[in-house]
């Protein structure tokens, strides 16, 4: 079945964060096809009060009289057009109205689900209230827009999402919820703290192992989200094991991750790009190093979030250093590490030399490109170091670390990752902990052959789909206890690229953007509409549930005499401030045995007393009750 409308939830919605951005920006243009703007996207308001949101560009015209309905209900948003492929329907949200009442939301998603977010800092707090913003949101628009008919399907990506798919399974089951996470907390933890991941797996239980990296509220809300969600869905069959271990869900749909090429320049525009991408990288190498490096010189590169073993930093720089000592190349490489780290600005004698074409002075054999706080503890120079990579005058290997953003005003390169990437020749992810991995799809689809693992879920996937592969993509086997073979793995297929002849390497680019075909999005989306079809069946199911919400009145004639209907309701205490110091003694069990506070409570009612067994813990005719029942019903007798 086809949703009429669908709602899209995430962090990266309008937010460049990391690759669920990639996901949902690439595959909107898929789902536009059958949805229109009915598909619409939520993201969070991050750059309230600091500036126009560059990815976001609001349209005032939408959906004005619910946004004046949603206003007055709380619900703070901008509605316009993500700018992206298709521009679809983009609303990103104000959460922050809603920090004043976190301890009233924890308190309800405890008693309704026992959510444990007590341990939760703000990394946690903040995202999950943007969730459980977000499903209010859509609560709100479908009572407003729509009507009990529609099928209507939420979609909320990783465990920041989670408190929406809560909410909705809680207040509102007309909506059809799918929960989607592209990485366990667990499994992400477990591998950053340099622990075995895959061989002990079944020895692993998420909730004890939570509580040992402190991350026991996101793995709480995460759980909790693929267990009560309609359809759960990973993004490969490697983090699907993970699920089923930590979580204690089967996923109900596996949906690799695709991508949709319309970034990728066509043509002459293309041979454009990839040659002044080329001579800037050049360029560049060539102050650092202070020497000239010719048109054969092989530029390579690895990229991705700053997790050192996970991405598998430390496998690549021992290669690199492995083919250094080896002296059997013939051609110079320089491996460029595009890793964003903790820098204070492009170093300005470098920028300076670029500027003026003179050249760069620097006794230290450095590097970098831009400056970085506490150089002497970065795990990649430690690690550069090590192999004795330090751009030396003889090295066939030459390093260049570039620890920025590259969104086109970095200060030394000033072009965007994409526009750089089309000039490298090969791209390395040796990677330990990845779920999918995107770069090497992407380096695919701009025809640039890619080395990756068999701990990738990209790369087992691959191996599956594709079949034999001659040089567009090499798959490296890793697992917990072969590192060495990793190493020797990866420099490998280093040298196999680096030794082809013109023809051959021609041959190996138009392999690899062939490959990239298997993961448009066109091949790949019906994974996510099975898993919609999944949700909206199980809905189906409560139709008569969410009918007799929007017609409250049907439900006390549909009670049965004979069968008791159980409401909650919660009473505030109302004590005298006069008696307040008594319920102090009563919270320490202080009146068990101090015969003057037995007595005490005996002089305020007598026959309660003796009801109660001689205990304000219990009320009348035996029943539990507490010190704030037994005070204002003897007060009340007996003032």
């Amino acid at each position: 079945m086809s949703a009429d409308y669908l709602f899209e939830v995430s962090w990266e919605v309008c937010n460049k964060v990391g690759g669920i951005h990639t996901v949902i920006s690439t595959k909107a243009k898929s789902l536009q096809a059958d949805l229109e703007d009915r598909h619409i996207l939520i993201g969070p308001d991050v750059w309230r009060g600091t500036g126009e949101n560059p990815e976001f560009e609001e349209d005032k015209t939408l959906f004005p009289a619910w946004k004046q309905q949603a206003l007055n209900e709380g619900l703070r948003m901008k509605i316009g057009h993500w700018k992206i492929s298709g521009r679809p329907i983009a609303i990103i949200l104000d959460f922050t109205t809603f920090m004043s009442n976190k301890d009233e939301i924890f308190s309800q998603l405890w008693e309704s689900f026992k959510l444990d977010s007590i341990s939760g800092q703000w990394d946690y707090i903040e995202p999950t209230l943007f969730g459980y913003a977000a499903g209010k949101l859509i609560e709100s628009f479908t009572r407003f827009q729509l009507n009990t008919r529609l099928k209507v399907v939420a979609q909320f990506h990783e465990w920041m999402c989670g408190g929406g798919c809560l909410y909705l399974n809680d207040k509102f089951p007309q909506v059809a919820t799918v929960f989607t996470t592209h990485a366990t907390v667990i499994g992400r933890s477990i591998a950053g703290n340099q622990l075995p991941l895959y061989g002990k797996l079944s020895e692993y239980d998420g909730d004890d192992k939570s509580n040992d990296f402190n991350v026991s509220s996101k793995q709480s809300l995460e759980k909790l989200s693929a267990q009560n969600a309609d359809a759960f869905t990973t993004v490969s069959t490697l983090t699907s094991k993970e699920c089923k271990q930590f979580l204690k869900k089967e996923v109900d749909v596996v949906t690799p991750n695709g991508f949709e090429d319309s970034f990728v320049p066509q043509g002459k525009e293309f041979d454009k790009k990839r040659k002044a991408a080329r001579e800037l990288l050049l360029k560049v190498a060539g102050k650092i190093t202070g020497e000239e490096l010719g048109e054969d010189t092989l530029l390579l590169a690895t990229s991705g979030r700053y997790e050192f073993r996970n991405k598998g930093l430390d496998v690549f720089t021992d290669a690199l250093g492995k083919i250094n000592k080896s002296g059997e190349m013939k051609r110079d490489i320089v491996a460029f590490y595009l890793i964003p780290a903790h820098h204070y600005g492009p170093i300005q004698n470098l920028r300076r030399a670029l500027e003026e074409d003179t050249p760069f002075m620097d006794d230290s054999n450095s590097c970098l490109t831009h400056n970085l706080h506490s150089p002497e503890h970065d795990p990649i120079l430690g690690k550069i170091m090590e192999n004795e990579l330090q751009n030396k005058e003889g090295n066939r290997v030459k390093i260049v670390y570039v620890p920025s953003y590259l969104h086109g005003d970095d200060g030394v390169f000033n072009l965007p990752y994409f526009d750089l990437l089309i000039g490298f020749d090969l791209t390395v992810f040796a990677s330990y902990y990845e779920p999918w991995g995107y770069t090497p799809l992407e380096s695919l689809a701009f025809k640039i052959p890619t080395v990756t693992t068999t701990l990738a879920g990209f790369g087992l996937w691959v191996k599956d789909e594709y079949g034999e592969v001659e040089h567009g993509i090499s798959v490296v086997e890793r697992d917990d206890d072969n590192y060495k073979e990793t190493v020797d793995g990866i420099a490998e297929a280093i040298s196999t690229i680096a030794l082809l002849d013109e023809k051959a390497y021609q041959k190996a680019r138009d392999e690899a953007w062939e490959i990239s075909r298997i993961a448009e999005w066109k091949n790949l989306v019906d994974n996510y509409l099975k898993a919609y079809d999944i949700a909206i069946s199980k809905a189906q199911r409560r139709t008569k549930l969410y009918v007799d919400m929007e017609r409250p009145e049907l439900i006390s004639s549909q009670i049965s005499a004979d069968k008791p209907n159980w409401k909650k309701f919660i009473g505030n205490e109302n004590i005298p401030p006069k008696l307040s110091k008594l319920e102090q003694i009563y919270s320490n069990l202080y009146w068990s045995w101090n015969v003057k506070a037995t007595e005490l409570f005996q002089s305020i009612d007598p026959e309660l007393w003796e009801k109660s067994h001689h205990n304000p813990h219990e009320g009348r005719m035996g029943h539990k009750r507490s010190l704030p029942d037994f005070l204002p019903y003897s007060v009340i007798h007996f003032p």
